[in-house]
């Protein structure tokens, strides 16, 4: 399973994306910010495997 941390300031982009992004079966969105500089430190709990800033 991949899990993301999705970092996206256009609400629009950010939810498109997450609706690409979630129609995979081993993708899966642990968290999402608004502002790239708010994903430096992701929650602990969430330990995404991935970012994806756009």
């Amino acid at each position: 399973m991949i899990r993301v941390l999705l970092a996206e300031d256009q609400t629009l982009v950010r939810g498109a994306l997450r609706a690409l992004l979630d129609l995979e079966d081993d993708i899966e969105v642990v968290a999402e910010v608004g502002r790239g500089t708010s994903s430096s430190r992701p929650p602990a709990s969430t330990g995404p495997t991935s970012r994806c800033w756009t």
